[in-house]
């Protein structure tokens, strides 16, 4: 491998866990205006960036080469629709949280989806995994479980985008395309439900939405949304998706400290206990990826 291309991998990796983790500062800037709108307009600026940047990244004959794919196979095409969402589902949930006081269960989240999509993997591809892969999920189990029952309420919000982020990547799984097809089509196929949406409200109830800095913010959101998502494909094709696997917890980790120290949301020893299990799931799931990487290398 490339050495030179081996450094840029890791660079854009960390660029995009690290715009990923401090998401919960941007979204902070936007107040007093409903959720779902916001979400909608996030979709729609997502398309709007990306009719820009397609051209000029030159990726226009393959984005064109892509749509002309899924539509002679309508089964791939309607997957990458339910695909497209599914992860909105998780980007409506993200903004929810962070304008409800919900910053530390987005990290628990984030910190947790590894280990479903290890298991999604398992139900769905059959895949045999290790003692210790089993561990690190039972591990995570016990802490969501935990949490349940001690703190006495289900961290809906953590299961919610662990869950749709671990369906979203395994739905990319099936349909593989390059990375600015498949971000520009997922926000094609739900710009007419986004619009749709706004229309309505207008017209019923009127927008939330203003001459005021909210607004002017939110207007970086197609930006916000695709910039993080482009460095992520130019460090996961330069390196190790094992290596990427471990930088990954670089954005939970942020919001974390985020959560504790900039939205000072309340930390007690209940919820430290459930951290504590999560924490001890992704270190065995760590050394466990560590061994099949050694072994890997022993074989070749």
């Amino acid at each position: 491998m490339n050495q030179q291309a081996f450094k840029k991998g890791i660079l854009f990796a960390f660029i995009a866990y690290f715009m990923w983790g401090t998401l919960p500062l941007y979204w902070a800037l936007i107040h007093g205006i409903n959720a779902i709108e916001t979400l909608m307009v996030r979709i729609i600026l997502s398309l709007l960036f990306m009719i820009i940047l397609v051209p000029l990244l030159k990726q226009t004959n393959q984005l064109l080469h892509d749509i002309r794919f899924l539509v002679r196979y309508p089964k791939k095409l309607f997957i990458i629709v339910i695909a497209g969402y599914i992860v909105t589902i998780n980007w409506g949930t993200f903004i929810y949280a962070i304008e409800s006081g919900y910053v530390l269960q987005t990290s628990l989240g984030y910190y947790i989806n590894p280990l479903v999509s290890i298991l999604l993997a398992m139900i769905f591809f059959k895949e045999r995994f290790s003692r210790l892969e089993w561990c690190a999920i039972a591990s995570a189990a016990i802490g969501v479980l935990y949490m349940t029952i001690k703190v006495g309420e289900v961290p809906f919000v953590s299961l919610i985008l662990a869950l749709t982020f671990g369906f979203y990547g395994l739905l990319k799984k099936l349909v593989p395309l390059s990375a600015i097809s498949s971000i520009t089509i997922e926000n094609i196929v739900t710009a007419p439900a986004a619009i749709g949406y706004l229309f309505y409200i207008y017209h019923q109830f009127g927008l939330s939405i203003g001459w005021n800095m909210s607004s002017f913010w939110l207007l970086f959101s197609g930006a916000v949304t695709v910039l993080p998502l482009l460095a992520f494909s130019a460090g996961a094709v330069r390196i190790p998706l094992s290596l990427m696997g471990f930088i990954q917890y670089i954005g939970p980790t942020i919001i974390f400290i985020l959560g504790i120290i900039v939205f000072k949301e309340p930390f007690n020893i209940d919820q430290f206990i459930t951290f504590c299990f999560i924490w001890t799931g992704i270190i065995i799931y760590i050394i466990s990826q560590v061994i099949k990487i050694k072994k890997q290398s022993q074989i070749e």
